[in-house]
């Protein structure tokens, strides 16, 4: 009776598999697993050479660093506007005081203006104290990779 109940479940788990797609199902070749030309991806093209600002999907962003506690959305609106058309600002609050965290992100729609505020305004001063302006979302070099490794393996 044990020998039947071991063929029974030995013959079940060879007819199921184990996982999903193992065997047969993924003896599919290269050619035609991808419509088109044969899994070969175009690359989105880039007006500017690997590194630099990354563009969000609206537009570019700045973080504008070492701002006073009490600057507001309109301080920052008046000083980065001159540069071009602010399409948002981004200034978190701390819950606790009520006073900004020193931070503030501020969008452009095009590279031209971003690019004359961070010229511009990185070491200008606001409320006595020396903005650092600089992008919030950049690619790294081409080429190069970050370590993955643990602090504790190097």
């Amino acid at each position: 009776m044990e020998d039947r109940m071991q063929l029974i479940s030995s013959e079940t788990f060879e007819e199921r598999g184990r996982g999903r797609g193992i065997g047969a199902a993924m003896d599919v070749d290269e050619e035609g697993r991808y419509a088109g030309k044969g899994g070969v991806f175009e690359r989105l093209g880039t007006d500017r050479d690997g590194s630099g600002p990354q563009k969000s999907v609206e537009g570019y962003i700045l973080i504008a660093c070492n701002l006073h506690e009490e600057c507001t959305e309109e301080d920052i609106y008046d000083r980065f506007s001159e540069f071009g058309e602010v399409k948002n600002i981004h200034l978190n609050l701390d819950r606790r005081t009520g006073f900004t965290k020193g931070y503030a992100l501020i969008e452009y729609q095009h590279f031209k203006e971003a690019q004359s505020a961070i010229e511009a305004l990185h070491g200008a001063e606001l409320h006595d104290r020396l903005l650092e302006v600089s992008w919030a979302f950049s690619r790294g070099p081409v080429g190069t990779r970050l370590s993955t490794r643990r602090r504790s393996e190097k």
